[in-house]
């Protein structure tokens, strides 16, 4: 049976799969027209994917969503430098430091995402606290107030992109894209 083109859907009833003749072209003089081309679609690689974790906005949760998250990259076998590993982790310490010093208490549970593209990875934190942070400038008589700044360094460096977003429900989400390198190149 042909397809002419039309895919192996269901056809109306009585349907052949050949087109309708007209009344002033025989068969035989019919042009047969190409297939359309279809481009296969790349599957997804075994390191692809989104996952995301709730924690609750206290301290006990820096150390626990740094370690989920390298387990996670170790676990799936994303094709990570061991910098670019540690780098997204001191992002992550950051991140989730930042939202329980700053948002806890209009934000008691934070979430942290992280995903994984064929040529790159993404890590966020998301709270409910509206105030949407901005990166201080160094004050080396202060201690403290640097996280973001070297969250955007980190990112910089890496060739990644790394923002600061509201959400829906009035809260922030702050995160950073790295491209994946194999391990050696940078």
């Amino acid at each position: 049976m042909e397809n002419d083109g039309r895919g192996p859907g269901p056809r109306p009833e009585g349907e052949t799969g050949a087109p309708p003749e007209s009344a002033d072209s025989p068969a035989d003089d019919r042009v047969p027209r190409p297939l359309p081309q279809v481009t296969p679609q790349p599957q997804p690689l075994p390191y692809e994917g989104v996952w995301r974790f709730t924690a609750p906005a206290e301290d006990a949760s820096v150390p626990q969503a740094r370690h989920a998250v390298r387990d996670l990259l170790h676990r799936q076998g994303v094709p990570a430098s061991d910098d670019l590993v540690q780098g997204l982790l001191l992002i992550v310490s950051e991140l989730v430091t930042n939202a329980v010093r700053h948002a806890a208490l209009l934000s008691p549970m934070l979430a942290v995402e992280v995903a994984v593209g064929a040529e790159w990875v993404r890590v966020s934190v998301e709270d409910n606290h509206p105030y949407r942070p901005t990166a201080l400038e160094a004050d080396h008589g202060r201690t403290g107030g640097r996280g973001l700044l070297l969250v955007r360094e980190i990112t910089r460096e890496a060739g990644g992109v790394c923002e600061v977003e509201h959400t829906a429900g009035g809260g922030k989400v702050i995160w950073a894209a790295l491209p994946l390198k194999p391990a050696g190149i940078r």
